[in-house]
């Protein structure tokens, strides 16, 4: 009986992998370093900058070009497939820029002059454009799936002016709660984070005129916020020209709007009473649930100290005392009845800027079921 013969094994052959193909270099060593003579401090500087971002180069940012710049010079030529000279050409050295200044060229960074608000800046004007004046702003909204938003800030005034400007920006949507603020004699800083938007704001006073502005970006998109940001820091001017606050007068109105931007507006409002001098109120149990926020009067912050399920109230204390002009005194005795009673509250949660009052009478000391934790009241009902 024959055998088959063995099965011949076949031979595995791994190829190696390909280099990459080294990219020829528009100058030889000896012009590129001629070129790069030519190179200013600040643009040698900026080359080093460059090279750090990427992680090439730690050492210090001075524009002379030692060891460390010529080895990250050289790290870097590898890593992009020139090659490893250690002097960059010229087209290298626009590469290098090209990768740095990528983050501002994706949104088309350029300078920006506004002669009505006396500000010339560097914008990123391929995701925005100007949409409107509402003094003191120069608005321009997001022209594209970015949804990036910049306000320029002028206006004449003085300290005062400069202080209710920091106040008011920080009820707006656009300056969320959590962030740093910063105010001194002649100048703010406003930093909001939330969710969904970064905001920073920055306004100097000088020579009786307001000017800065506000960079509203989205959430998640960090590194490229930061490079837009600390161009417009750096490129910000001061020219002639103010925004007139008298202008706009064509402008939509809206209670809910300041020069065009959304009041921020709390999850719930509820009516409270005072009842000490320190400002302590009392208010129901539903105004307080699920809040990770309370405030008194829009401006001043409070915290729960104490809450009855049974009666549905909460008592408030403010984090600093207040001085309300009065404050409810709560009778000892039993309420007679068919006594004179006045409700008041703020019916519309607080767009009207005084409570609604509603004038009746005490129809009696317990529910229509005799519930004796209720009291029924008689009230002249409202047009």
């Amino acid at each position: 009986v024959a055998e088959p013969a063995p099965a011949a094994e076949a031979e595995t052959v791994v190829a190696a992998p390909a280099l990459p193909e080294i990219k020829p270099a528009d100058e030889t060593p000896a012009e590129a370093r001629q070129s790069e003579s030519a190179l200013t401090r600040e643009e040698r500087m900026a080359l080093q900058v460059a090279l750090q971002s990427q992680g090439f180069y730690n050492s210090a940012i001075d524009g002379a070009f030692g060891r460390g710049t010529r080895a990250s010079m050289e790290a870097w030529q590898t890593a992009n497939n020139y090659e490893a000279t250690g002097i960059l050409t010229t087209l290298q050295r626009q590469a290098l820029m090209d990768q740095y200044n990528a983050p501002l060229i994706s949104v088309g960074m350029r300078s920006h002059s506004d002669a009505q608000a006396g500000i010339r800046m560097d914008l990123p004007l391929g995701a925005v454009s100007f949409a409107r004046y509402e003094p003191p702003f120069a608005h321009f909204d997001s022209t594209g799936e970015l949804p990036v938003r910049v306000l320029l800030i002028s206006q004449p005034g003085d300290q005062a002016t400069l202080y209710g400007l920091y106040d008011i920006m920080q009820t707006l949507e656009i300056v969320p709660l959590q962030g740093p603020r910063e105010r001194g004699s002649d100048a703010f800083t406003l930093e909001g984070r939330n969710g969904d938007i970064v905001s920073y704001t920055e306004a100097a006073l000088q020579n009786g005129r307001i000017k800065g502005f506000t960079l509203i970006w989205p959430t998640g998109d960090e590194a490229r916020r930061e490079r837009v940001l600390a161009a417009m820091k750096a490129s910000f001017e001061r020219t002639d020209g103010v925004l007139d606050p008298a202008a706009g007068g064509n402008a939509e109105q809206n209670i809910d709007l300041v020069s065009g931007l959304q009041i921020r507006k709390p999850r719930l409002a509820r009516s409270g009473f005072y009842v000490d001098p320190q400002g302590t109120l009392v208010t129901t149990v539903e105004a307080v649930q699920n809040c990770t926020r309370i405030t008194v009067d829009q401006d001043y912050q409070a915290e729960v100290v104490a809450t009855d399920e049974t009666l549905g109230v909460a008592v408030l204390r403010p984090s600093a005392p207040l001085a309300p002009l009065s404050v409810a005194h709560l009778r000892d005795d039993a309420p007679r009845l068919q006594s004179d009673v006045a409700v008041a509250g703020y019916s519309y949660g607080g767009v009207l800027g005084a409570p609604t009052l509603t004038f009746g009478t005490l129809a009696d000391i317990k529910g229509l079921g005799g519930e004796t934790e209720q009291t029924r009241l008689a009230l002249a009902a409202l047009p």
